[in-house]
C-alpha cells in the first residue's frame, strides 16, 4: 500500500505535467543556481530495509480499578495531569471499613488479653506441677489453653489485617510515575470491583509494533538495533522481541527511548527492518529541490545548469536515494554551505 502511495504522488504531477497535449510543461518557480558544489551520481551499495508501518506506545499503561464496592468521595486529578509513584488519585468511601476495622482491633487486644491470663495460669500449673501439687490432667489443660489463647490471637491478628488491606483499596494509588490519560469516575460515581477508574500512562519508552512477513523478520534478535521513524523524526530502536502472530505473519516489538516526552502516545511509527545490501543512487541532500510535492535535483549538463524532476527514496545520513530521474555518472549541484 505504501508503493501504491508513493507511486501515486509521482505519477501525478507527471500526469499533470504532460496530459494536456498543447501545454508546455511549467517550468520551476525558480531558476536552479548555476553556482554549487559540483558531484558526480555514482552507483553504490546501501544497507537496504524492509519499512514496516506500525504505532508507538508507551510500554507502561495501567488502568487502576479498585477491589472495593462504594461511592467514589474524591478525584484527585485531571487528564493531563502528571503524578508520581504512590501519589492518591481516587478515594472511595469507606466508613464501613473503618467500623469493621474498630472492631477487629478491639478483638485483637481482647485475644492479647486472653493470652497474657492463659501464660500466666500455665505458668503457675507447671510451677505446681513441678512440685507435685498439680496433677499432669491439670497440667495439659493448662497447656492447652494457652495455645488456644495464643490461636485466637494469631487469628485476631490476621482479621485486623485482612481489613487493614481491603481498606488500602478505599485509595486508589499511581502505580508509577507517569500522566493520567484517562479519568473515568468523578465523585459520587458507584465504583464496582473492577471498575476502571484512572488510565495511567508512562511514555518515558515507547514500544514500536509492526507485522511483517517470516522473509523481512529473518535475522532479527533481541537487542538488535534498527532505524526507526516516529513522526518525522528519525531515531534507533532496540528490538525487543520477535513472535509468530499468525499464518505467515510475524509481529515485531521494539523499544524507543523517549527521555522527557518527545514523541506522543499512539504516534505512528515505521522500523526499517535491515534485508541485507544492494546497489542504489544516491545524491547529497543539499542537492534535492522540493517545490510542493515535486521534488528534483539540480543537474548539469554540457555546462548548463537546469533543474530535473525524480522520484526520491529513503535518506541515508546526509544522503538521498534516488529511485528514478537519474542515471550513474549525471552530475549534481550541492548549494554551497549545504552537506
Amino acid at each position: 500500500m505504501r508503493k501504491s502511495i508513493a507511486l501515486a504522488r509521482w505519477f501525478l504531477p507527471a500526469a499533470l505535467l504532460g496530459g494536456c497535449g498543447r501545454a508546455a510543461a511549467p517550468a520551476p518557480a525558480e531558476a536552479p543556481p548555476a553556482t554549487g558544489v559540483r558531484v558526480a551520481v555514482t552507483d553504490t551499495m546501501i544497507d537496504d530495509a524492509f519499512e514496516a508501518a506500525g504505532i508507538a506506545r508507551p510500554v507502561r499503561v495501567a488502568t487502576l480499578s479498585t477491589k472495593l464496592m462504594g461511592t467514589v468521595t474524591a478525584v484527585a486529578v485531571q487528564e493531563g495531569d502528571r503524578v508520581a509513584a504512590g501519589q492518591v488519585l481516587v478515594r472511595l468511601d469507606a466508613r464501613d471499613l473503618t467500623a469493621r476495622r474498630s472492631q477487629a482491633e478491639a478483638g485483637l487486644a481482647e485475644a492479647d488479653a486472653l493470652r497474657q491470663d492463659a501464660a500466666v495460669h500455665a505458668g503457675r500449673i507447671r510451677a505446681l506441677y513441678a512440685d507435685s501439687a498439680a496433677t499432669k490432667a491439670q497440667l495439659d489443660q493448662a497447656e492447652t489453653g494457652l495455645a488456644r489463647a495464643e490461636a485466637g490471637v494469631a487469628s485476631a491478628r490476621g482479621a485486623a489485617a485482612e481489613l487493614a488491606a481491603t481498606a488500602s483499596y478505599a485509595e486508589v494509588r499511581a502505580p508509577f510515575g507517569g500522566t493520567v490519560t484517562h479519568r473515568w469516575v468523578d465523585p459520587g460515581s458507584f465504583a464496582a470491583p473492577g471498575t476502571p477508574l484512572i488510565t495511567v500512562e508512562d511514555t518515558g519508552v515507547l514500544r514500536v509494533t509492526v507485522s511483517a512477513a517470516p522473509d523481512e523478520v529473518r535475522g532479527l534478535r533481541r537487542g538488535k538495533a534498527v532505524p526507526a521513524i516516529i513522526g518525522d523524526t528519525a531515531v534507533r530502536a532496540i528490538v525487543e522481541g520477535v513472535v509468530p502472530a499468525g499464518d505467515n505473519l510475524y509481529t515485531v516489538n521494539a523499544l524507543v527511548p523517549n527521555a522527557g516526552g518527545r514523541f506522543l502516545s499512539g504516534s505512528a511509527a515505521t522500523l526499517a527492518l535491515p534485508q541485507g545490501t544492494r546497489r542504489a543512487l544516491v545524491v547529497p541532500a543539499g542537492a534535492v529541490v522540493r517545490q510542493g510535492d515535486l521534488t528534483g535535483v539540480r543537474t548539469v549538463t554540457a555546462g548548463r545548469a537546469g533543474l530535473r524532476w525524480v522520484k526520491l527514496g529513503r535518506a541515508l545520513g546526509g544522503g538521498v536515494e534516488v529511485l528514478s530521474g537519474l542515471a550513474a555518472g549525471d552530475t549534481v549541484l550541492v548549494a554551497v554551505g549545504e552537506p
